[in-house]
C-alpha cells in the first residue's frame, strides 16, 4: 500500500479532516457517491458487501445523508477501507480530490510561504529602489526570480532590463 500524502497522518485521520468539505461539496451529487460505493463493492467487497452498498445507494436517503454515513463507515473499516475512497475520489472525481483541505495544506506548506515571502521582499525592495536610478537592481532583480513562476519573473526581468515603474 502506498504512504500516505501528508506526513505521519494515515488517510483515517485525513478523512477524518476531509469529511465535512466532502459532506458539503456541491459536486458530491448522486451519481458521483453511487459510482463511488460500487467501485468499493465491486473492487473490494471486503470493504463494502452487497447488503451495505444497497444502504448506501438507497435514492429514498438524501445523498448527504448516505454520503456521511459511508464516510463514517469506512473510518471504521480502518486505514486500507479510507484509502480506498481517496483512489475512488481521484478516478471519479478529480476536482473535488485536488480540492481536498488535506491537499490543500500539503500544497502551501513551508515553502509556499517562503515563496509569498520573498516575492513581498522582493517587491518592497523594487520598489524602494524603484524611485532612483535603477542600474544597480538589474542583478538583484534577474537573481531574485529564480524561484518564481514563470509570469512574475518575466515581469520583474522586463522591469529590470527596462527600467520601468510600477504605478
Amino acid at each position: 500500500m502506498a504512504a500516505p500524502w501528508s506526513g505521519s497522518d494515515g488517510y483515517h485521520v485525513q478523512l477524518q479532516r476531509d469529511s465535512q468539505f466532502l459532506c458539503s461539496d456541491q459536486r458530491m451529487h448522486t451519481e458521483l457517491v453511487d459510482r463511488l460505493v460500487l467501485q468499493l463493492n465491486r473492487t473490494y467487497p471486503q470493504i463494502l458487501t452487497d447488503k451495505e452498498a444497497q444502504r448506501f445507494r438507497n435514492l429514498s436517503v438524501p445523498t448527504a445523508v448516505r454520503l456521511a454515513e459511508l464516510l463514517v463507515h469506512l473510518q471504521g473499516k480502518g486505514e486500507e477501507a479510507c484509502h480506498e475512497l481517496y483512489r475512488g475520489l481521484q478516478i471519479h472525481a478529480y476536482e473535488v480530490y485536488f480540492n481536498l483541505p488535506t491537499r490543500v495544506s500539503r500544497r502551501r506548506g513551508p515553502l509556499f510561504f517562503l515563496s509569498c515571502f520573498s516575492l513581498a521582499v522582493g517587491l518592497a525592495l523594487l520598489c524602494y529602489y524603484g524611485e532612483g536610478n535603477l542600474s544597480g537592481t538589474g542583478p538583484f532583480l534577474s537573481f531574485s526570480v529564480l524561484g518564481l513562476g514563470r509570469e512574475t519573473s518575466e515581469v520583474l526581468l522586463a522591469y529590470a532590463k527596462d527600467g520601468s515603474r510600477i504605478q
